[in-house]
């Protein structure tokens, strides 16, 4: 009985750090504002910019750059991307902003070059940006006939009971309520000292209450409110049993028959780098001081950037919520995308490095 305590013990652990580390100022604010897209922001707006008919080098371009400048954290991107998605983004550009947000960040790529090599910083972040539109165009053609199915819903769409109708408001007033709110998600997860971190939440929590209060009726205000609780209950408990999970599947693992396999640059050490991000889900940042430890264990450089690559993307709780958001068929399709591309990648790294 002491190795399923140990398991369970394990796996409550793995909740305790996540719970205390991400809930109130990493996904708090992300649900908040994946509400505000879908309950504030006009369905023409996203379906222009990032649909299936907006010129694809915008679409895909676009959707990798939200992605980047809203958070570095997978946990955080996922209700954003069900906010986009749900409201007329194409498959490709969605999937573009799902892979960007965590994998292409400027703190991550610093934060490896400082720690292990510029040669892995350096191919971490190439790698990145040329799969976040592979991801996207792969998933796009694999499933185009889906798309055109979707693009026939929404044309057809009409509104739903309690949501908003969209009223022409000026263009700087979405501007500073939604910098506002993405403020407070940017000032949460900076990885800065509390006491200057609290005082720019406070003021962008302060301005956020204002704006929405000034510029926003209160039916709009409800609406937003309704979504983010949607949201919450749709990502939320699925975050938490992936997290428990992968906490106990971390127990399970025997870390020294990993450490022996990954020392070489095979197919299979590159794939266990690459099933190992899967199951072994950090924080933003944290698999960089994770994958120095590997690289000082022996680990090849080869299954190294794979599981750089590969940890922020296909944690167990961030395929569990795609799932819900897209589907199992999908979901399993793009887990298997980059389990393919990131192995490659590193397979190819290993040998020429």
């Amino acid at each position: 009985m002491n190795f399923v305590f140990n398991f369970f013990n394990a796996g409550l652990l793995a909740l305790y750090d996540y719970v205390s580390a991400h809930v109130l100022f990493c996904l708090v604010p992300a649900f908040f504002l994946a509400g505000a897209i879908n309950a504030l922001v006009s369905k023409d707006i996203i379906v222009k910019t990032l649909g299936r008919k907006a010129h694809p080098v915008k679409a895909y371009g676009l959707g990798a750059l939200f992605g980047t400048l809203v958070e570095v954290c997978s946990c955080t991107i996922l209700p954003l991307f069900a906010g986009i998605w749900k409201r007329g983004a194409g498959l490709g550009p969605a999937m573009a902003f799902l892979y960007a947000g965590p994998a292409i960040n400027i703190l991550a790529v610093s934060y490896t070059a400082s720690l292990i090599g510029w040669d892995i910083a350096f191919a971490r972040l190439i790698f990145s940006i040329l799969f976040a539109v592979l991801v996207g165009i792969l998933m796009t053609w694999i499933f185009k006939d889906g798309e055109k199915e979707k693009i026939e819903q929404m044309r057809n769409s009409v509104p739903l009971e309690g949501k908003t109708q969209f009223k022409e408001r000026p263009a700087y007033q979405s501007v500073l309520f939604f910098g506002s709110l993405a403020g407070i998600l940017i000032a949460g997860t900076a990885p800065i000292a509390g006491n200057i971190k609290y005082p720019f939440i406070g003021f962008f929590t302060l301005i956020t209450v204002v704006f929405s209060f000034l510029f926003y009726s209160r039916k709009e205000l409800i609406s937003w409110m309704k979504e983010t609780w949607k949201f919450f209950w749709m990502i939320f408990p699925l975050l938490l049993v992936g997290v428990f999970g992968a906490g106990v599947f971390k127990a399970i693992i025997p870390q020294e028959a990993f450490q022996r396999l990954a020392g070489q640059n095979t197919i299979w050490a590159n794939l266990a780098g690459v099933l190992f991000g899967v199951i072994a889900y950090f924080p933003a940042l944290v698999e960089v001081p994770i994958a120095k430890t590997f690289l000082d264990l022996g680990m090849n450089k080869g299954p190294l950037l794979a599981y750089i690559l590969a940890d922020p993307i296909v944690s167990l709780q961030s395929l569990l919520v795609v799932s819900k958001v897209l589907g199992v068929k999908k979901t399993v399709i793009y887990a298997l995308l980059i389990t393919i591309i990131t192995t490659t990648a590193g397979l190819v790294f290993g040998a020429l490095f």
